[in-house]
């Protein structure tokens, strides 16, 4: 069997995207990558999560939303990026 070899951008939207979700478990599974693998990205990432104690609820609404807002827009790049895989056409990645 193969070895899947991830570039750097794919890592970093998978990170990001588990940031956003708050689940590696469920970030992983969409992306058909192993959990272990996506937390050891994110151990090597060093990324602080932010509180958001002491805000508003104006201001802790304006985080959920950008919250969302990013989770939308790193499925729209996974997704394009997927796009770009599959349609090559090297027939690697034909049904029959």
């Amino acid at each position: 069997m193969d070895r899947r070899v991830f570039d750097a951008s794919f890592k970093r939207m998978a990170i990001d995207l588990s940031y956003a979700r708050g689940s590696v478990k469920e970030v992983a599974d969409e992306l058909g990558i192993d959990p272990g693998r996506l937390s050891k990205w994110r151990q090597k990432d060093g990324s602080p999560v932010r509180s958001t104690e002491g805000l508003s609820d104006d201001q802790k609404e304006i985080k959920r939303l950008q919250k969302e807002l990013k989770e939308a827009q790193l499925e729209r790049d996974i997704l394009k990026k997927a796009i770009s895989i599959f349609s090559r056409g090297d027939g690697r990645y034909t049904d029959s």
